[in-house]
C-alpha cells in the first residue's frame, strides 16, 4: 500500500483551523507548547476559538493577548516561576472571553472521555467545591447499580489537537522519548482524542529510523492529519531533551504583557511583524538558540 505524505507548511497547517474551533493545545505550563503554530494562527487572524486543556500557560496567554479567544476550559493557566499569565487574567477580568474551571485530574480525564467516545466522564469528588457551583455543564446523577451520587463531566471533544513533538517522518509517524514527562503524556492522550491532529516537530526523520525505533512511535500515522517541520517550535518554552526555556525572552514576554499597548508592540516585533518561524528565529538569534540546546535522544 502506498504511503501518503503529510508534511506541509506551517501556513497550510494553520489554515486547517477554522474560526470557532475547539483546540486542544499540547504542552504543559511553560514547556513544549506548539508556539510556532500558535504564532501563525495569530498571523492568520483566527477568531472565536475555544481552548480545552489541562495545564496551560504561554499558549493560552498568547491567544488571549491577540484577542482570539471565545472560551477557555482548563484547570490552570499560568507561567510557573514567571508568575501570572497577565493577558489571560486581564481578558477574564474584562469579560473578553469565558473561563470554565475544571480540576487538574478532571481536565485530563475529559480527554479520556473523548478517546472512549463517551458522552460524559463520571467522578465522585466534586460535592461542595466551587467547580461544581460555577460549572453548569457538570450534572449530578445516581449510579444505577449502587445509588451512589456521581457527577457527569462533559468530554473535551476538541475539533483540532495541535502538539509539538520530537520527530516524525513525512507520513506522520511521531517519535517521543520512552520516559516521558507530563507534557508528552498529555500530548499522546490529546492526539488519541481527536480526529484532526496537527503535529509540529523538531526533526523530520526517515521512515527507516521510525521502523528501527518503533517502540518510540507513540502517535502513529493514522492518527495524524498533518506534520510540520518546526525547529525550536516551542520557543520560548522549553522542549524536554532538546532545549531549555529561553529565560531572557520569556521575561521580555512577561514584561510586555503588563498592558495591552506593550503587548501589541511585542506582537508587532515577534509575531505579526515577521513572516514566519524562520524569520522569528532569525530575530531571536542563532547564538541565543544554540545556548539553550540539550542532549537529545534522537
Amino acid at each position: 500500500m502506498e504511503l501518503k505524505e503529510k508534511l506541509i507548511s506551517m501556513k497550510e497547517a494553520a489554515s486547517l483551523v477554522s474560526d470557532g474551533d475547539r483546540l486542544a493545545i499540547g504542552g504543559c505550563a511553560i514547556h513544549a507548547h506548539p508556539m510556532a503554530f500558535l504564532r501563525e494562527l495569530v498571523r492568520q487572524k483566527k477568531k472565536d476559538l475555544t481552548v480545552v486543556g489541562s495545564l496551560n500557560g504561554l499558549d493560552v496567554d498568547l491567544l488571549a493577548g491577540a484577542g482570539m479567544l471565545k472560551k477557555v476550559e482548563t484547570s490552570y493557566v499560568g507561567l510557573e516561576r514567571y508568575g501570572l499569565a497577565k493577558n489571560f487574567r486581564r481578558g477574564v477580568e474584562q469579560g473578553e472571553f469565558q473561563m470554565v474551571d475544571y480540576s487538574d485530574y478532571l481536565a485530563f480525564n475529559r480527554f479520556h472521555a473523548s478517546l472512549e467516545k463517551l458522552s460524559f466522564w463520571p467522578c465522585s469528588y466534586l460535592g461542595g467545591s466551587d467547580i461544581l457551583a460555577k460549572n453548569p455543564d457538570i450534572k449530578e446523577f445516581n449510579c444505577p447499580l449502587t445509588g451512589k451520587k456521581y457527577y457527569a463531566v462533559p468530554p473535551a471533544d476538541p475539533d483540532v489537537a495541535i502538539i509539538h513533538a520530537a520527530a516524525a517522518d513525512v507520513y506522520g509517524n511521531v517519535l517521543m522519548p520512552q520516559k516521558r514527562l507530563v507534557p508528552q503524556g498529555v500530548d499522546v492522550l490529546m492526539a488519541r482524542s481527536c480526529d484532526k491532529v496537527i503535529v509540529t516537530v523538531e526533526r523530520i526523520v526517515s521512515n527507516d529510523l521510525i521502523r528501527r525505533h518503533n517502540d518510540l512511535c507513540f502517535i502513529p500515522k493514522y492518527r495524524v492529519t498533518a506534520v510540520v517541520h518546526a525547529p525550536y517550535g516551542a520557543h520560548p518554552c522549553s522542549m524536554p531533551q532538546f532545549y531549555n526555556v529561553d529565560e531572557g525572552h520569556f521575561q521580555e514576554y512577561v514584561d510586555a504583557s503588563s498592558d495591552k499597548e506593550n503587548f501589541s508592540k511585542y506582537l508587532d516585533a515577534y509575531v505579526t511583524g515577521v513572516e514566519d518561524q524562520e524569520e522569528y528565529l532569525e530575530k531571536v538569534g542563532v547564538k541565543k538558540l544554540l545556548s539553550l540546546d540539550l542532549p537529545t535522544f534522537i
